[in-house]
């Protein structure tokens, strides 16, 4: 099997000018502009440090030395302690269809299930297609109504998962 090309790695501080600018760029392309939107969020400007909180991690993807996407888990604002929320996944269109989002799913729930977490919520925007399949294939179910409080009243989708442990090895 051909290596990915890219790798996926926890974010660093001098990470934190490029995801900020991903966000910014990605997010306006699926009309996730103005109030009600993560990309008014002052954390998308320090990501490295709001992710360096207890229970959180944030990964970036990067392709020959460039940041092309990342995403995280943290706990669900307003939710139970045992809930955490899938948060800022966003790539840049080169790095769609590499399998770098199902990698990065991945990852994020490897950490969440390390931290203890027995769900994972995530918000969405109805339009973003190639990523709700990708929640849908990794297991999200649809939900009817938002969970906790993220202040992010302009999605307009709602997923979660439970957290089983992954299988044993054989």
């Amino acid at each position: 099997m051909a290596e990915p090309g890219y790798r996926i790695r926890p974010i660093e501080a001098s990470d934190d000018p490029a995801i900020a600018a991903i966000i910014r760029t990605v997010m306006p392309e699926f009309g996730a502009v103005g109030c009600g939107f993560a990309i008014n969020d002052p954390e998308v400007d320090w990501m490295s440090r709001a992710y360096a909180e207890p229970r959180s991690a944030y990964f970036v993807v990067e392709r020959d030395g460039r940041i092309l996407g990342g995403g995280g888990v943290a706990p669900l604002e307003g939710g139970d302690a045992g809930t955490c929320e899938l948060r800022k996944m966003y790539f840049l269109p080169e790095a769609r269809g590499l399998g770098a989002g199902a990698a990065m799913m991945a990852r994020c729930l490897q950490a969440a299930r390390g931290f203890g977490f027995s769900r994972c919520y995530l918000e969405t925007l109805g339009g973003m297609d190639a990523a709700m399949r990708l929640y849908e294939r990794s297991g999200f179910q649809r939900l009817g109504a938002p969970l906790g409080a993220t202040g992010h009243g302009g999605c307009n989708t709602f997923y979660a998962l439970d957290l089983q442990p992954p299988p044993a090895s054989v």
